[in-house]
């Protein structure tokens, strides 16, 4: 089951190529001539077999053509019968190089291969390379090198440039996919392919869109979580929404929305056409950043100071050696050399002098990669210094990047850097550009890595309180909800929020007034007005009943004057916040689409889509999430220490963002949301002002606990449970984690060689990282693993107990492509077997794939496997015989 559904598409022992008349060319399409062509000249090793739509025999007869895969180069009238034979004669996978196809045609192919069950790439497609396979089924020109860089992109056009760039700058592919707009295969199909082939380290993507967000999310988590992946995505739309009701919606664009989903996912953006070859030239390279300190060598003032200046316009630091490292360089160097911040080493330096200083900044513990610039001065030799600094990169284990300026004099130098895989650059600012998209790889990696469940650990809320509120108010078919309704709704996920009443005289203002104390804030209350100071809605430190009075009846009259036809439910009355040193921020929701809910944060008040500043988060949200988009936001600096006033309470505010998390989790019926502002300062927050916009929960929705409106679904916390043991004792069973990574190496390290077999059918001693990876973070919606956890406490020569945990059974079930079948697998440890765990796992497991609503389950068992053969029949499993292999057994079970 480890081998991926699209290996006959882009790993193929066999082809068969529908293309025309190979001896009337003229009849053949363009792609036809260019597929036969690259067929012809890149060495493909396997079988191929030349098929006609019109050759004549029984069905008996074709399927002996049958093959991994079909590729289909023919005029548009006749691609139809062409899949339809691929289908019968069962070829598993097909390629329709085709452009300009139709949207009813294009239906058509895509229903006839899922009738058949054919992986289909296009219609629409120019096709795809697997250099390393000498396999060039495309229309997109010569076989690119092969490499470690997979590539794959919605625009062929852009994926013919690409290759044309590669091949002048020593650039190699593992594949090269080109999707098209109607394709069945889609990229988070291609994404997930990749993620497990072996002969891929990083991975490209061009997009222009994607048709749904969990499962692009899902298939780059996997990905990014194995190996680098860099995005780049056409079509950035400008900020905000004309028809937005309340700030948050107005300032968040669907752009800032996709950033947020890349730096989740763990995938590192890219905005230029230039910048997809610089980080395709960094992922090249050997070794990755952890951290975004540069540190800069150059042989003149002006590039070094373009290129520290361009690292702080983009958020890297300029890396300094310490003090010890500066004593020992200095006499390397050439005599003046500065040391303190930039290297300028001078216009006399010389090769020694690079590897000297690039040396000592690799042993530096507080340097992450380092920049070497040099321009070509007469008499000089920039050959030499380059083969100097590839000497270094031997020896270093960090990134080196390179900027040889000039054109005609640094040729040579140029060859010898991309010779040994030194990513060089022609500007200092495309060098930095480049290190700091693919050093924000390491910081979205520790994003990626977090996995928090649904509910905090904080006191449980409301939640069946908040949801009688929101069907209240949809019952009245209204979608706003007014300020009270909207911070009964904070309150019951215990969000503070300052007391609100509502007057609807102004003796009821003058009252109410009198009984919460004064200073008092008066705002109007209309759910036809989504910023109250812009109809003069808002009256802050009233300090007397008079006052209140003149004040309410003042605002009646301004809001009518502003906003006639507005239906004004009365005047808010709430005493003022009375924190000495509060500063205003925001917390907001807006539902974007295709990616759903996203929480934002930044500075709050009147001024806040002036000011614009959002940071942006998918929920949900943990403890590391909530801090890291706070310091993601321009006032986290105004939330510390600042002008005499001591720092905000921090926590507080992320326990506040936990909060707005759990609300977004549990009511998918939430489409904007403004907590604004909520004033903060060192002993405590409270949040002033709320506004609440709601719609009926959306129609994948089926009920509490599903989380389908989330494009990214939460740690499915539900499932823990404790079992007891034969004999005593318990274990528990729980979803896997990314954490559990090391715990899973040693469950399969102790296994035995015959359990290790049973299980991958390999004598594997253990898993290896890509393996490992794939296995350990997954998005518990295509697929999901329970891991069975033993505690065990010993006692210490002190009389302290210590507390140990390890992994004794997993079972695992994965989504096939139909959507409604999943295939599973299982392993207990050999020390447990006999404990009923086995049985357990798989009845867990099954009851999870039953809640996803899949209606089979199957696996593949070997045939001499017998007591795994026993468990399933007694769990009523059927058997079958597997014809592809007669060692294994099919199992299978309706749900």
């Amino acid at each position: 089951m480890d081998k991926h559904y699209l290996t006959p598409l882009f790993s193929p022992q066999s082809i068969v190529v529908f293309a025309g008349d190979s001896d009337r060319p003229e009849t053949q399409t363009p792609q036809a001539r260019a597929l036969l062509a690259n067929l012809r000249d890149g060495g493909y090793a396997g079988t191929v077999t030349h098929l006609d739509i019109h050759m004549t025999g029984t069905l008996a007869d074709l399927a002996q053509s049958r093959a991994d895969l079909a590729l289909i180069a023919l005029p548009d009238a006749q691609v139809a019968a062409a899949l339809e034979v691929t289908g019968r004669i069962r070829c598993r996978a097909a390629l329709v190089l085709s452009s300009g196809l139709g949207a009813a045609p294009c239906a058509e192919l895509l229903a006839i291969a899922k009738r058949h069950g054919v992986h289909l790439l296009g219609p629409n497609s120019l096709g795809f390379q697997r250099p390393l396979l000498q396999l060039n089924a495309s229309a997109l020109g010569a076989m690119a090198a092969p490499g470690p860089l997979a590539l794959i992109s919605q625009s062929g056009a852009l994926t013919a440039s690409i290759l044309d760039w590669a091949q002048q700058n020593s650039v190699g592919f593992s594949a090269v996919v080109s999707l098209g707009p109607n394709t069945a295969v889609d990229l988070p199909q291609a994404l997930d392919f990749l993620a497990n082939d072996a002969s891929t380290k990083s991975i490209l993507v061009y997009m222009e869109g994607i048709r749904n967000a969990r499962r692009f999310m899902s298939a780059l988590r996997a990905a990014a979580y194995a190996k680098p992946v860099v995005v780049m995505k056409a079509g950035r739309k400008p900020a905000g929404s004309k028809a937005a009701l309340t700030h948050s919606a107005a300032i968040v664009g669907s752009d800032d929305v996709f950033e947020a989903a890349l730096r989740r996912a763990g995938a590192v953006r890219v905005r230029l056409f230039t910048q997809l070859f610089s980080a395709a030239k960094c992922l090249a390279s050997r070794y990755r950043p952890v951290g975004k300190r540069l540190a800069i060598v150059t042989n003149g003032g002006g590039p070094g100071v373009l290129a520290a200046d361009w690292a702080n316009e983009i958020g890297l630091d300029v890396a300094t050696l310490a003090e010890a490292g500066r004593t020992g360089l200095a006499p390397q160097l050439p005599p003046g050399t500065d040391l303190q911040s930039v290297i300028d080493l001078g216009e006399d330096a010389l090769a020694a002098h690079y590897s000297a200083a690039l040396l000592a900044l690799g042993k530096d513990t507080g340097v992450d990669g380092m920049l070497a610039i040099y321009s070509p001065k007469p008499d000089s030799d920039p050959a030499a210094v380059a083969r100097g600094v590839a000497e270094v990169f031997r020896l270093t284990g960090k990134p080196v990047l390179a900027c040889w300026m000039g054109d005609a004099r640094v040729k040579e130098a140029r060859d010898v850097l991309n010779g040994v895989a030194i990513p060089s650059f022609r500007t200092p600012e495309a060098a930095v550009d480049a290190f700091g998209n693919i050093a924000s790889f390491y910081q979205n990696q520790q994003l990626l890595q977090q996995t928090p469940p649904p509910n905090s650990s904080l006191a449980k809320p409301d939640v069946e309180g908040a949801r009688l509120l929101i069907e209240g108010v949809l019952a009245e078919r209204r979608k706003v909800l007014t300020e009270m309704e909207s911070k009964a709704l904070l309150a019951a996920f215990h969000i503070p929020v300052t007391r609100t009443m509502l007057a609807r005289t102004a003796n009821e203002a003058m009252l109410i007034a009198a009984q919460l104390g004064y200073p008092v804030a008066l705002k109007i209350d209309s759910p036809d007005i989504s910023h109250k100071s812009d109809v003069q809605g808002v009256a802050l430190n009233v300090l007397s009943a008079t006052q209140v009075r003149d004040v309410y009846n003042d605002m009646l009259a301004a809001v009518k004057r502003a906003q006639p036809t507005a239906r004004i439910n009365g005047v808010t009355i709430q005493p003022m916040s009375g924190l000495r040193h509060g500063r205003e921020i925001y917390i907001g929701l807006t539902t974007d689409d295709p990616f759903g809910p996203v929480i934002t944060f930044g500075a709050g008040g009147i001024m806040i889509e002036l000011i614009a500043d959002r940071a942006m988060e998918l929920p949900p949200l943990n403890q590391f999430l909530a801090r890291r988009l706070i310091e993601r936001s321009r006032v986290s600096e105004m939330l510390g220490a600042w002008r005499g006033a001591p720092a905000a309470d921090l926590e507080l505010v992320e326990q506040i963002l936990l909060r707005v998390s759990e609300i977004v989790c549990e009511l998918p019926q939430l489409r904007e949301m403004d907590i604004n502002p909520i004033i903060v300062d060192e002993t405590g927050a409270v949040a002033v002002d709320a506004r609440v916009v709601i719609e009926h929960a959306p129609p994948n929705h089926h009920g509490s606990g599903d989380y389908n409106h989330l494009a990214i679904l939460p740690y499915p916390s539900a499932y823990e449970r404790e079992w007891p043991m034969k004999g005593g004792g318990l274990y528990t069973i729980r979803p896997i984690q990314p954490d559990d990574a090391d715990m899973l190496q040693a469950f399969v390290r102790g296994l035995s060689q015959e359990s290790r077999y049973f299980r991958f059918a390999s004598a594997m001693p253990e898993l290896p990282p890509r393996m490992l990876a794939r296995y350990t973070l997954i998005d518990y919606d295509r697929e999901m693993a329970l891991v069975a956890v033993h505690r065990t406490r010993t006692a210490g020569d002190d009389g302290a107990f210590t507390e140990t945990e390890q992994i004794i059974g997993v079972s695992r079930y994965i989504t096939n492509p139909d959507q409604t079948s999943c295939e599973f697998s299982l392993v207990v440890s050999d020390q447990f077997k006999g404990q009923g765990l086995g049985s357990r796992l798989m009845l867990s497991i099954m009851e999870f794939a039953r809640a996803k609503g899949l209606s089979e389950i199957d696996g593949l068992v070997l045939a001499n496997n017998p007591n795994m053969l026993r468990l399933m029949t007694g769990l009523g499993y059927t058997v079958h015989p597997f014809p592809e292999d007669p060692d294994f057994k099919l199992v299978s079970k309706a749900l």
